[in-house]
């Protein structure tokens, strides 16, 4: 899996194959509509989910941006469990909307760094200090995702991680091995201090469009 990642998602972005442009969602709206919606297909509990997640980012606004980050982590991973996307959707790759993993229960380690990477957003933590990063687990033997934030540029980056509670500097995160980063306005090289070497949009990543795309149809079709 993660030689898959490395060589052929990887060189694909950096051919530049994909399209470039990407408009992001600028706000989450979740309706009275959608929760019903939620609560009819799923149960009660997933709509209880999707509105703690609502109120955190209704009330998390003040807190430092640590704290938020400490909010933020704790209630994806408290609130979600782990299960593979084969297993999940059926599918080899799906990158869930927050909303959709919330409803379910469940999701897989780019789904919680998605979702964190939003969250955070929501909460007004600037996007140049928020990077998705495709990582190897190497206790794991395989390709994995984090969120990883920066508090300055060439600060290093602490990691979001859906592998352990504990938020860490990436220096002492030994078990991993970042390949690349990205968000919405980027995609990097990555590298365990400092931001790592800009080499294209995100929107290249045809799975973060189809992603955006889904988060839009939320809360368009939903209001």
């Amino acid at each position: 899996m993660y030689n898959r990642y490395k060589a052929v998602v990887l060189a694909t972005l950096l051919a530049g194959l994909l399209p470039v442009s990407l408009p992001l969602l600028a706000e989450l709206f979740i309706s009275e509509a959608l929760l019903q919606k939620i609560e009819k297909q799923f149960d009660s509990e997933a709509r209880q989910r999707v509105e703690n997640w609502q109120t955190l980012m209704q009330e998390g606004r003040q807190l430092t941006e640590l704290e938020k980050l400490t909010l933020v982590n704790d209630f994806f991973n408290s609130n979600v469990l782990f299960v593979d996307d084969i297993l999940l959707w059926n599918k080899e790759d799906y990158w869930a909307t927050p909303i959709e993993m919330l409803s379910i229960g469940a999701g897989d380690c780019e789904d919680y760094s998605i979702a964190k990477y939003f969250t955070l957003k929501q909460l007004g933590v600037d996007e140049d200090k928020l990077r998705i990063t495709y990582v190897k687990a190497i206790n794991l033997d395989q390709a994995h995702m984090v969120l990883t934030y920066f508090e300055t540029k060439r600060s290093i980056p602490l990691v979001l991680d859906n592998l352990i509670d504990e938020i860490k500097p990436a220096t002492r995160r030994q078990d991993l091995i970042p390949v690349y980063s990205f968000n919405g306005t980027g995609l990097w090289l990555a590298k365990s201090r400092g931001e790592g070497q800009r080499v294209g949009d995100a929107s290249r990543l045809s799975l973060w469009e189809d992603l955006a795309a889904r988060m839009r149809a939320e809360t368009i079709d939903n209001r």
